[in-house]
């Protein structure tokens, strides 16, 4: 992409609904019951990518089709 690279992580399971697409990177946001997960990986991943790298994570999915992450970094 220029002066950008883009990597696209794609899976072809039941996809993520539109109001857990919303929450995705906020910290501690889990699925999972309480006591079985921090929720804290897709929130530093984030970090990472967008504020460390200046970078960008965003997430593509349809229910019961696919979900999608896509990573785009600068090269420099």
């Amino acid at each position: 992409l220029g002066d950008k690279v883009e990597v696209r992580l794609r899976a072809n399971g039941p996809g993520i609904s539109q109001k857990h697409i919303e929450k995705i990177f906020e910290p501690f946001f889990t699925t999972k019951p309480a006591g079985e997960g921090t929720g804290l990986g897709l929130s530093l991943s984030y970090d990472i990518i967008a504020r460390m790298h200046k970078g960008e994570f965003k997430v593509e999915s349809a229910e019961d089709q696919f979900t999608e992450f896509i990573i785009v970094l600068p090269k420099k």
